[in-house]
């Protein structure tokens, strides 16, 4: 059997690197794309740890051509790809009526636009392996609120296009799903305390403990939590499972 390749985008940290270093268990390889490329090696090393061959990849996704770099790359290196993960993405937290256009652009160019564009660039070589796609998003998506308007919407719309794409998967036999975490402890989460609290009064070690009762929920998510459902989404065992937007966020949205 042909040994199997896997591309994780937002590979150098947080819900990224966790993802990858996971799914070195199940693949052979693994292709870590981000930015920063110190980080990218410290992944790459985790991954060799964890028994799968790295190729670290440093590009920025916003950018219109990075997506046929990466496959080109790829394919260079292992002639397949067996599955895309599209983790990369920060979207800003500003209030609605604050946020500039080239903030709204930002977000949109790396977070909709980059998964967008790669699943693209990579989509023959996943036909040809009957591979697997999946689109990170949130749960912001199912309720946006004035102070991460953007966050909300291009989560909204993150689930809308792996819908699409997974539409077009099933003559192609390329599954597409979404995920769509809640509170996870990232550096992300954690500049945002520090940014939170001394708005409210209180230190940061006040805000972190605040925010998981008022949500309902027991703890803050960890990387490893997301990875986890990741690569159970990847597995054979959820082969079936395509078109779907999968929530992992300790109960915090009530709803079904």
């Amino acid at each position: 059997m042909s040994a199997k390749v896997a591309i994780v985008t937002g590979a150098s940290q947080g819900i990224g690197r966790s993802t990858a270093i996971r799914l070195a268990r199940d693949f052979e390889s693994i292709v870590l794309v981000a930015r920063n490329r110190d980080n990218l090696e410290q992944t790459a090393a985790e991954v060799a740890k964890a028994g799968a061959t790295p190729l670290a990849v440093d590009l920025d996704l916003s950018r219109p051509d990075a997506a046929q770099k990466v496959v080109d790359q790829t394919l260079a290196t292992f002639g397949r790809i067996d599955a895309l993960l599209n983790i990369a993405g920060a979207v800003p937290q500003i209030d609605i009526l604050e946020m500039t256009d080239a903030q709204w652009d930002g977000g949109l160019a790396l977070k909709l636009h980059g998964a967008r564009r790669l699943t693209i660039a990579a989509w023959p070589a996943l036909k040809a392996s009957a591979g697997s796609v999946v689109l990170m998003s949130g749960n912001s998506a199912l309720f946006p609120k004035a102070p991460y308007a953007a966050v909300g919407a291009i989560n909204a719309a993150i689930v809308a296009l792996a819908k699409a794409f997974s539409d077009r998967g099933i003559a192609d036999d390329v599954q597409v799903n979404s995920v769509l975490p809640g509170a996870v402890m990232t550096g992300r989460r954690k500049s945002y305390l520090e940014h939170w609290a001394p708005l409210h009064n209180m230190s940061v070690e006040e805000a972190t403990a605040k925010f998981p009762a008022e949500a309902g929920i027991t703890r803050y998510g960890t990387p490893e939590d997301i990875a986890g459902l990741i690569a159970f989404i990847v597995s054979p065992a959820a082969r079936w499972m395509t078109g779907s937007a999968l929530r992992m966020d300790g109960g915090e949205v009530k709803s079904a």
